[in-house]
C-alpha cells in the first residue's frame, strides 16, 4: 500500500503537482476500489443457484397442482397422467417428482399407498439401470436415484409400508444395485416390525371431530389404570356456564376414593395444559392434582426371619404383623391425580364447568379448595379446533 502512495505521489508531482492524471493510468483509489471488489464474491449468482430448484418446483406446482378445482386423489392422478402423456422422453421428471411430493399432503394422498406407485412410475423403465458393476459402484444416475430415494423417505414418514409391486418397479427401474432398492430392502424389513409396536394403536384415519380425538388421547393416558371411565359432558347443560363447549372427563374408582378421603378445605389444584400427541394431531388435556399422600413405612421384616412365627392354622396373628394400603398409580410423590380432562376451548370458563359437573359424582369436592394453576409448561396453550382438516 505504501508503495502504491509513493508512486501516486510521483505521478502528481510529475505532472506539475496539479493532480491531473493521465487518463490511462489508474489513481490509487480507483486501483484500491477495484482490489476490494474482486475480492467480494457475487452474491446474485449465489441468490440465483440457491433458489433454483424452488422456483422449479414452484412452476411445476402451479402447472400441474393448482389448476384443480377440487384436490383429491383423481385430480392428483391425473396431474401425473397430463405429465407422463405430454413428452415421451418424460424431461423433468426428477423436478415433476419433487414438486408432486410437496402437493401430496394437500390433496390428501400422503398415506395413499397407489399414489407413491403412481408417482414412481413416472421414471423411465431400463433407462438408470447400470450395465455393469462399475456404473453400479461408481453411483449411476445419482439425481434420480436420489429422488426415488426421497419417494420412499416420504412413504416411511408417513408409514406406508411398500408391497411387492413396489419392488418390482424398482428393479425394472434402477436394478438391484441402485440406492433406491436397498431403500425398499430395508422397510420392506423394518417397517412390519415396527407397525404394531405401539400399545396404543390408532386407525389407519384418525376421525374429523375434536371431541373423538380427544377420547383416543385420554383412553391412551389413562391406560395404566384399566377401569377409568369416560364421561363426555355439554357445558350447555349448566345454566351458569358461560363457555359453551365439549368436555371429555376420565375418572376411576381409585381416584374417586383418592378424592373422598380427603378432608375439608384441602386444597386441589387444576393444571395444564399438557400436549398428547396422536400420530400429527395434538391434544391438551388437564389434571385435577391433589397433595401427595405419605409413603407407606418400609419393610422391616424378610421372608427368611423365623423369629416370631404366626399360628396360621388357629388364625392367630402375629403382633408385628401390619397390613398397609399398597399405594396406587395415581399417586406420585409430587401429588396425586385425581382427574384428567379435555376441552374444547382450553379456557378458565370451561374447566370450571368441568369441576361443578365432578361434584355430580363426587359431593366432597363442595368442600374443598379449588385452584386453577394455568400456566403450561409448555407454553402458550393452543386449544383443540372443532374438527381438523388437511393442510
Amino acid at each position: 500500500m505504501l508503495k502504491l502512495v509513493n508512486h501516486g505521489m510521483r505521478c502528481v508531482a510529475r505532472h506539475g503537482g496539479s493532480g491531473a492524471v493521465h487518463p490511462n493510468r489508474i489513481s490509487v483509489t480507483q486501483l484500491i476500489r477495484q482490489q476490494n471488489l474482486a475480492s467480494k464474491p457475487d452474491e446474485t449468482d449465489f441468490n440465483e443457484d440457491k433458489t433454483e430448484d424452488q422456483k422449479n418446483y414452484e412452476l411445476i406446482t402451479q402447472k400441474y397442482f393448482t389448476t384443480t378445482e377440487q384436490r383429491n386423489k383423481k385430480s392428483f392422478e391425473g396431474a401425473i397422467d397430463i405429465f407422463t402423456h405430454k413428452d415421451n422422453r418424460r424431461r423433468g421428471t426428477v423436478e415433476f417428482i419433487y414438486g408432486a411430493l410437496r402437493n401430496m399432503e394437500h390433496f390428501g394422498v400422503h398415506k395413499d399407498l397407489a399414489s407413491y406407485k403412481k408417482l414412481m412410475n413416472v421414471f423411465p423403465k431400463g433407462k438408470y439401470i447400470p450395465e455393469n458393476r462399475l456404473q453400479a459402484d461408481f453411483f449411476h444416475y445419482p439425481k434420480q436415484q436420489n429422488c426415488a430415494v426421497k419417494v420412499l423417505v416420504t412413504m416411511e414418514k408417513n408409514k406406508v409400508i411398500p408391497d411387492e409391486e413396489m419392488g418390482d418397479m424398482i428393479l425394472n427401474i434402477f436394478g438391484k444395485y441402485g440406492n433406491p432398492f436397498k431403500k425398499y430392502c430395508r422397510m420392506m424389513y423394518w417397517l412390519p416390525k415396527f407397525k404394531n409396536i405401539s400399545p396404543w394403536l390408532l386407525p389407519e384415519t384418525l376421525p374429523h371431530e375434536a371431541v373423538e380425538l380427544a377420547k383416543f388421547a385420554l383412553l391412551q393416558i389413562t391406560s395404566v389404570d384399566p377401569l377409568t371411565k369416560l364421561s363426555t359432558y355439554n357445558a350447555e347443560d349448566l345454566e351458569q356456564a358461560t363457555d359453551k363447549t365439549w368436555i371429555v372427563s376420565a375418572q376411576s374408582p381409585d381416584q374417586k376414593e383418592l378424592l373422598a378421603e380427603l378432608e375439608d378445605k384441602t386444597p386441589v389444584y387444576v393444571e395444564g395444559a399438557f400436549r398428547v400427541w396422536l400420530d400429527n394431531q395434538q391434544v391438551n388435556y388437564f389434571i385435577l392434582r391433589g397433595p401427595p399422600r405419605p409413603a407407606p413405612p418400609p419393610i422391616t421384616q424378610t421372608e427368611d426371619d423365623i423369629k416370631d412365627i404366626r399360628l396360621w392354622m388357629d388364625g392367630v396373628k402375629s403382633k408385628k404383623d401390619k397390613l398397609d394400603r399398597h399405594p396406587t398409580v395415581h399417586e406420585q410423590e409430587d401429588g396425586t391425580i385425581l382427574a384428567i380432562a379435555a376441552t374444547g376451548t382450553s379456557s378458565r370458563e370451561s374447566l370450571l364447568s368441568w369441576i361443578r359437573f365432578l361434584e355430580r359424582e363426587n359431593p366432597v369436592l363442595s368442600n374443598l379448595a379449588v385452584l386453577f394453576t394455568l400456566q403450561s409448561p409448555l407454553g402458550p396453550v393452543i386449544p383443540v379446533k372443532e374438527s381438523s382438516e388437511l393442510r
